[in-house]
């Protein structure tokens, strides 16, 4: 297992967890996602060991349709670090793109068909 760290642009949101090495991520073609543009990690991460860390009032929430999945980005910079799934709730996905010494650019990716949920 390796501790990963991450954290938006300006640094007011870090996070970290655990996880064996990412090899890949994947994009989401729902209607948010699809906008957003990001490599999401293709595994989840159960929120008790999503370690986060942000200055007060900086982590905003962004809801739509069923509200069930939660979309959490910075109030100051607006980068998207992570989300809480649709599927499954009290878990999380990561942008890969905001973890230190990912490159997402470098990764295996696949599509992940929201669109139809």
């Amino acid at each position: 297992m390796t501790t990963y760290n991450g954290s938006c642009h300006c640094g007011d949101i870090r996070f970290s967890f655990e996880h064996d090495e990412i090899t890949g991520g994947l994009h989401c073609n729902c209607s948010i996602c699809i906008r957003k543009g990001a490599l999401m990690s293709d595994f989840t991460i159960p929120a008790k060991d999503l370690q986060i860390d942000a200055k007060p009032g900086a982590l905003t929430l962004y809801k739509f349709g069923s509200g069930v999945a939660k979309h959490y980005f910075c109030k100051q910079c607006s980068i998207y670090p992570f989300n809480e799934t649709l599927r499954m709730p009290g878990h999380f996905r990561v942008n890969l793109g905001c973890i230190d010494g990912v490159d997402p650019f470098s990764l295996e990716s696949k599509v992940f068909d929201g669109k139809s949920l």
